[in-house]
């Protein structure tokens, strides 16, 4: 006797994973054109349907009483920083990057002995993992491998090793044999990860899910999985630069865009312990249209270098070029500099690079590129024992920034003699640092001290 099958249409939003009953050229809930597609979700019979047991309700000092919170350190001090302490327990990550990044050479090295791990690499064989493992030094012995990529099976895994810590590499490979529909899409993603969420709460089990990400640069699949996870990691870089950035976008259990800096080697990734001595080892002094601005990465002050250049336009419509920071904010601090200072801007070529590749969306940047704008159009070097620290706004005046202790003590370890700060930002516990202090209230102050 044939069992007949029922077979349900919905249609899901590819960026904020909302179903509807109905096509829509719009989606109603996040208003993207364009995002609705439609898949099918197969019905199974009662018999196969899976009841999950009812968990029961504990009090607030018996879950107390079980320490919990619980973290494994990984090995890698800048991976435990960016995650608050370590893994969590009971915690769903995503990592995201480009390919090649080295997203899966990160997750194999953050499996030490301490952590039993389960490692789903269903994207490449066991044999090309273990190979891996091996030029990498991985030596965990508690560290199992499966080629597995159906949900249910994974389960199934974890039940039997009881791991630590499972690696999923990567989301998009996995999929759910009762949704009608391949592997990476929208249905089986968005299905997948919800699964993923309930494994590890209900098995106090810690996840780390590796997604791909799309050419826009955000993790491939419905937005809601960034939602629903405990934590986003990107790794950051390219083959222009050794250096990789991990960066935290979202976390529940610690500091949001903390980030952790490593150098791509051959023997895998290495942490950068100091990385403004590696964003300042090749740094220009006396040099027109160059400063140097303490950034704040989470809680990590990194020294950066600003270069400017400023050139007459020689093709009609002037160029406004930017690497490592927001063009919008660029095109306000051009305005305030030609309105406000007398610069004329209208026919000039303006490029400006972070040098390293870092990208930068600290609002304290602008003074310095504001005066490194200026330098190169005044042809006149800023002092290269000086930082320069400063929010500028549209009437030509220097906000206060946060944080600016660590930054200043940032700039004294490497040997910085002289800080331009804004003058709210003076106080007493900025008076007491070994640099010689510039407040300044007005762009232009800032101008009579540098020029």
């Amino acid at each position: 006797m044939m069992v007949k099958v029922k077979t349900k249409t919905h249609f899901l939003c590819s960026d904020c994973g909302d179903s509807f009953p109905k096509w829509n050229g719009q989606c109603p809930s996040c208003k993207e054109w364009g995002t609705i597609a439609e898949f099918k979700v197969t019905g199974k019979t009662n018999a196969s349907k899976r009841i999950s047991p009812l968990k029961e309700s504990r009090s607030l000092s018996d879950v107390l009483s079980e320490n919990p919170g619980k973290r494994y350190a990984t090995g890698l001090h800048e991976v435990d920083r960016v995650l608050g302490g370590g893994i969590l327990s009971g915690s769903l990550i995503l990592l995201g990057g480009n390919p090649g990044v080295g997203k899966s050479t990160l997750a194999l090295q953050m499996c030490q002995e301490n952590i039993k791990t389960l490692y789903i690499t269903a994207e490449e064989s066991e044999d090309q993992v273990a190979m891996r493992a091996k030029r990498l030094g991985i030596k965990a012995e508690d560290l199992h491998l499966s080629g597995e990529n159906e949900i249910h099976s994974i389960e199934s895994h974890v039940s039997a090793v009881k791991p630590q810590l499972l690696i999923v590499d990567s989301i998009q490979t996995i999929y759910n044999e009762e949704i009608d529909s391949i592997a990476g899409s929208v249905s089986q993603i968005r299905e997948c990860g919800q699964e993923f969420l309930s494994l590890s709460k209900q098995n106090n089990v810690a996840i780390m899910m590796i997604g791909h990400v799309t050419k826009e640069g955000t993790i491939a699949g419905p937005k809601m999985l960034e939602h629903m996870v405990d934590t986003v990691l990107y790794l950051e870089g390219d083959d222009r630069h050794d250096h990789r950035i991990l960066r935290s976008v979202k976390n529940r259990f610690g500091t949001t865009h903390e980030v952790g800096i490593f150098k791509m080697e051959s023997d895998g990734l290495s942490e950068v312990t100091n990385p403004s001595e590696l964003f300042l080892a090749e740094r220009s002094e006396n040099v027109p249209g160059t400063a140097i601005f303490p950034s704040l990465e989470g809680t990590r002050p990194i020294l950066v270098e600003v270069q400017a250049l400023v050139t007459n336009a020689n093709y009609g419509t002037p160029q406004r070029n930017v690497n490592g920071f927001d063009a919008k904010r660029l095109g306000m601090l051009i305005a305030v500099l030609d309105k406000r200072m007398g610069f004329a801007m209208g026919a000039k070529d303006i490029f400006v690079n972070l040098v390293g590749g870092l990208r930068v969306d600290d609002p304290a940047a602008d003074l310095s590129i504001l005066c490194s704008i200026a330098s190169s159009a005044r042809d006149q070097a800023i002092p290269s024992n000086m930082i320069l620290i400063g929010e500028v706004g549209l009437a030509g005046e220097i906000r206060s920034v946060g944080q600016i202790e660590k930054r200043l003590q940032e700039a004294s370890a490497l040997g910085f003699t002289d800080a331009l700060i804004p003058q709210r930002n003076l106080n007493a516990k900025t008076k007491k640092m070994k640099m010689k202090l510039h407040p300044v209230r007005y762009v232009k102050d800032s101008f009579r001290i540098i020029f």
